[in-house]
């Protein structure tokens, strides 16, 4: 059964404005949430109330734990406030591709921790580090729209 151009029109229309009510939120959007897991993840780290501290302790094995974990936590929190403000994106960008490589370490180092069987069944821990490879594909987006820096030169 054909459409008649007449019927098709009211749903391109509105097919064209939601794209472009996406395209205005989905940056800004896309940011605060990154910001705000950020900043909560980090929080719980500074309060000795992640669920994660014990899978970190394990893993990085040769840091105080009573340091270290509160210090990441206050990094993550870091990432997260400047992903909430768009002049310190490229900053807080920075931040998490060098805390990123660390959150995979259970898997090479607590294989057992980590999968129920190797490699694809994973426990609750090994699912809470791969869904970071969300947090980094989302950083990706945050980072490609990013309005490139001119070089200037001054005289």
């Amino acid at each position: 059964m054909d459409m008649g151009a007449s019927e098709l029109d009211p749903i391109k229309r509105f097919d064209i404005k939601l794209i472009n009510f996406l395209n205005t939120v989905s940056l800004p959007a896309l940011r605060i949430s990154l910001g705000v897991i950020f900043i909560w993840f980090g929080l719980l780290k500074v309060f000795g109330e992640s669920p994660a501290n014990d899978l970190i302790t394990k893993t990085v094995y040769w840091f105080n734990p009573d340091v270290f974990i509160p210090i990441l936590g206050l990094w993550e929190a870091a990432i997260g406030i400047c992903l909430l403000v768009p002049f310190f994106n490229r900053l807080g960008l920075f931040l998490l591709a060098l805390q990123m490589p660390g959150t995979f370490l259970p898997l090479i180092l607590l294989p057992e921790v980590c999968f129920i069987s190797f490699p694809f069944n994973l426990t609750l821990e090994g699912q809470y580090i791969v869904k970071n490879l969300v947090l980094i594909g989302a950083a990706i987006v945050v980072g490609a729209r990013l309005t490139p820096m001119m070089n200037e030169k001054k005289y």
